[in-house]
């Protein structure tokens, strides 16, 4: 056999033996019932500022549905399980930047936090960058003609709060901190939806979001950092005239985009969105959500304005360095307001993510929590109090065989932030 044919055979064998690779199997262990002291309405974002592991909890800014937030905190510990059971009065309030004035320059609405990237670059650990949740309504971002930004307040959806509350939009954004998380400098939005692909009155009935992406994990692949984000706004323009909830449904639920490591400090118009082939399509344009995601039509899925159809949402995307792949959790719509009491969970093979369309591999969700008549919301995967953890610094980007297992439960009038349990993942 000539040496071409042999390699070309090599390469036929690695490829079905990359797509041939088992999925991971995972299973609950009932652990005692932890409790965290703090508010969390996101993921949880956190690193290891040199021997100190430090979380990122809570909600920051104005809000005229909600009210004014000064919630967003941070909290320390020599290990996971210590700053996770900090008392509420141990916590400590950064220092963020002031939110504008409507039609000004600068930070709109309320921020949350939902990962922290640390700079590799930096020895000392404390450059640290927090991808951030921000949400603004017609009232904190008017329209402006003459940048084409902000929304108009004419047949805006309703919110939460009843017939005179609005609908949010969600946008994406970054703050950096170079000590340790102490105080913040907002570098801008760099994911975000306009007005033309928001979704109005007669057709959203959700009581949610008007459009827009949000509830992000990012994770570092490459010189990229790799962006899992919710997609809520209409995939073209919106028109009630020629509006049509099959096409709003292919083009949400979890899709992906990805900014160069090197474009944090000043990412405004740096990233790019999954076009359907390639990372091409512009941060503010419309991108392909991850098909293996989406739940079909026939099996009750349907557009995020739909108060009765159903969705995968707020991916917490981690590497397992035991399986050797990465493991994404997530919630699921089953109802009007983001009810659902299901979380699941998906896998994908491939650790870089840039590689062809490596980063739409993933498999379809498992079952992974089910309670029903509850309210679940942001799963995430927590290191343990575990002489490895602690050694190899592991955080809730970056874990092992282990991990403990939080997720916020809304039941009745309470709202829980909790563990109970440990997944264990076997290969």
């Amino acid at each position: 056999m000539k040496i071409p044919a042999i390699l070309a055979l090599i390469t036929i064998l690695v490829v079905v033996s990359c797509t041939e690779r088992k999925t991971p199997t995972f299973r609950l262990i009932d652990t005692e019932k932890v409790l965290f002291n703090s508010f969390v309405d996101c993921n949880m974002a956190e690193a290891w500022v040199g021997d100190t592991f430090r979380i990122f909890p809570g909600k920051y800014g104005e809000d005229p549905v909600w009210g004014q937030a000064n919630e967003l905190m941070f909290a320390d510990g020599a290990n996971a399980d210590e700053a996770f059971n900090r008392k509420q009065e141990e916590f400590t309030r950064p220092v963020m930047p002031k939110n504008a004035a409507p039609g000004t320059p600068g930070l709109h609405g309320a921020v949350w936090f939902e990962t922290v990237y640390q700079d590799r670059n930096d020895p000392s650990g404390r450059t640290l960058y927090a991808v951030y949740h921000n949400e603004n309504y017609p009232a904190t971002l008017p329209y402006d003609p003459k940048t084409k930004t902000g929304y108009i307040d004419n047949r805006w959806p309703q919110g939460l709060r009843g017939p005179e509350s609005a609908a949010a939009v969600p946008r994406i954004g970054i703050m950096k901190s170079t000590d340790g998380g102490r105080s913040w400098d907002n570098r801008g939005i760099f994911i975000e939806d306009h007005q033309p692909r928001m979704i109005l009155k007669p057709q959203n009935t959700s009581l949610t979001f008007a459009g827009g992406v949000g509830d992000p994990s990012a994770v570092a692949s490459g010189d990229y950092l790799y962006l899992f984000y919710g997609e809520y706004g209409y995939p073209g323009v919106y028109h009630e005239q020629t509006y049509s909830a099959a096409k709003e449904w292919k083009g949400q639920c979890i899709s992906v985009a990805r900014i160069k490591l090197s474009d944090l400090d000043n990412p405004v118009g740096k990233a790019r969105r999954w076009d359907g082939n390639k990372f091409e399509a512009l941060p503010d344009s419309i991108g392909k959500p991850i098909a293996s995601l989406q739940i079909p039509m026939e099996e009750g899925g349907g557009p995020a304005s739909a108060p009765n159809k159903m969705f995968h949402w707020g991916p917490s995307v981690s590497w397992n360095t035991y399986l050797n792949c990465w493991v994404m959790l997530m919630g699921r719509v089953e109802g009007s307001s983001w009810k659902g009491g299901n979380l699941y969970i998906s896998f994908n093979m491939n650790e870089d993510l840039g590689d062809c369309d490596n980063a739409q591999q993933w498999t379809k969700p498992q079952l992974l929590v089910s309670r029903p008549g509850h309210i679940l919301w942001y799963p995430s995967l927590q290191p343990m109090n575990t002489p490895e953890d602690i050694q190899n610094k592991t955080t809730c980007l970056r874990l092992g065989k282990r991990a403990r297992l939080y997720f916020k439960d809304m039941e009745g009038p309470k709202s829980e932030y909790l563990s109970e349990y440990i997944v264990e993942f076997e290969k």
